[in-house]
């Protein structure tokens, strides 16, 4: 594999830029697996210029050819508030160069940008603090082209606000693609974000840049599915105690995925077909650490249970599927999948709910962070067992 490095000037009458190419080496297998990424600088897109200058084609984040998939803040129409991983934005549009105006409150976050869908080739966002313009691309073929932005990088790194695109003069945004008819909805910790996904094997798990959800076994279960895809994520979290300072039952209603807040999400708004829940991994390594009297068993089933009947209050025909792994929780001896599968089994009884399974995920003998190719494995054995559960 080998990585392109991009950095791009500003727009002045049209989008225009000096890209510099820098070759590296090829990765090791282990390493991130995408076949071909480039990052992008941005440059400042001050509000003269972004917003009143008649010589820059800006098409404002309220644009209705934006498609936005995700937990959105449309609290500020012209410049929409994406936080929770894997957040989508995508649009057809026409002309030959494309920029992407971010306004990012930390300076932390990433984004992928795919060109006309060719997902093995990413261009990367490395988002600096305030509003920037990124430049994508400047050469393309004349006619029409769409393009994906996704967030790599979750909550915590800080809410990005989307202010729109600027297209080469006299062009213009595209009725958007169709959505997916599917959808499913994952509730997970850092797993399901992506920590550390695209990291070497033999790397700590904890760069930013490694960081991406486009490729974790939730996004990846999605895509083979075809179903529209939404993350409520947060590394460190669990559903009696974890890294941070809440918990998911505290922190799956929110609008907004920026630690613990008073935002309210609106559950009427995106219905998914099924929701996938991956969580006790950080229960299982802290209970015993920080909570004192240390729960026992039955507590920690009659957790996950009440869990999942808050789940079903809020998605009554969704299917729900419990999984678990694949980091020590689920190590050969663990008694953390047992309780799932106990919840599980008291759910039943106690309400004859069906449309609840239980796949644990398997070991794979890896106590890091779960890599690209176990991210893969796995999506593919989740993805059978939707399908089979499902008929899709």
């Amino acid at each position: 594999m080998k990585t392109k490095l991009l950095t791009g000037s500003l727009f002045a009458a049209v989008l225009l830029g000096l890209i510099y190419f820098m070759a590296q080496e090829p990765q090791t297998a282990g390493q991130q697996e995408l076949a071909n990424t480039a990052q992008v600088e941005g440059q400042q897109a001050g509000s003269a210029q972004a917003s009143s200058a008649s010589d820059v084609n800006l098409i404002a984040g309220n644009h209705p050819d934006f498609q936005f998939t995700g937990r959105i803040n449309y609290a500020m129409p012209d410049a929409p508030e994406m936080s929770w991983p894997g957040t989508q934005v995508r649009a057809r549009f026409t002309g030959p160069s494309l920029a992407i105006d971010l306004e990012d409150q930390y300076g932390m976050n990433y984004f992928n940008v795919f060109i006309d869908e060719d997902w093995e080739n990413p261009i990367i966002i490395e988002a600096k603090l305030g509003r920037k313009s990124y430049p994508i691309a400047d050469n393309l073929e004349p006619g029409e082209h769409t393009f994906t932005l996704t967030k790599r990088t979750e909550g915590e790194q800080g809410v990005t606000k989307f202010h729109g695109v600027i297209l080469a003069e006299g062009e213009n945004l595209l009725t958007p693609p169709a959505r997916p008819d599917r959808r499913i909805e994952f509730y997970g910790d850092s797993i399901t974000s992506g920590m550390g996904n695209e990291a070497p094997e033999d790397d700590p798990d904890d760069h930013l840049g490694q960081k991406n959800n486009f490729m974790t076994y939730a996004a990846m279960t999605a895509r083979n599915l075809d179903a529209e895809f939404v993350s409520i994520s947060q590394s460190g979290i669990g559903l009696m105690v974890g890294f941070v300072s809440f918990t998911m039952q505290e922190y799956f209603d929110q609008l907004s995925g920026l630690g613990d807040n008073d935002s309210q999400w609106d559950f009427s708004q995106w219905i998914p077909d099924v929701v996938v829940i991956n969580l006790f991994q950080n229960d299982s390594t802290l209970i015993e650490q920080r909570l004192n009297p240390v729960p026992d068993d039955e507590h920690r089933i009659q957790v996950y249970l009440d869990f999942i009947k808050t789940i079903r209050s809020k998605y009554p025909d969704a299917y729900i599927v419990c999984t678990l792994g694949t980091m020590d929780a689920v190590k050969p001896g663990s008694p953390w999948p047992d309780y799932i599968h106990a919840a599980v089994d008291r759910l039943k009884e106690e309400t004859g709910d069906e449309r609840v399974g239980v796949k644990i995920l398997p070991f794979g003998d890896f106590y890091k962070h779960p890599r690209v190719s176990h991210h893969r494995e796995n999506a593919e054995i989740l993805t059978a067992f939707i399908k089979e559960k499902m008929g899709w």
